[in-house]
């Protein structure tokens, strides 16, 4: 079995909201087998930055699925979308 790294895009409920205590929270949720190599920052609009991590995964069924509910429930999470998926 595989493994793919999937960029994917945070954005948080407002632009008060911590960035680094949010990149700690969202590290703390991942489902075992997942892990993170490396987080960006893009500036959205207004002054909100969205958190861009690169999330390494099994290529199994389901893929990036559990990482990105586990990363919904994370408390200051507005949405998470999966923009690019690669097998490694």
């Amino acid at each position: 079995m595989g493994k793919v790294a999937a960029n994917m895009k945070i954005m948080p409920q407002s632009p008060d909201i911590d960035l680094d205590e949010l990149q700690e929270r969202l590290e703390a949720s991942l489902p075992e087998g997942a892990q993170i190599n490396g987080f960006e920052r893009d500036d959205v609009a207004f002054g909100l930055v969205a958190l861009l991590p690169t999330v390494i995964v099994a290529d199994d069924a389901g893929g990036t699925e559990v990482v990105e509910e586990a990363f919904a429930e994370v408390e200051g999470v507005e949405s998470v979308s999966v923009e690019d998926v690669g097998r490694i």
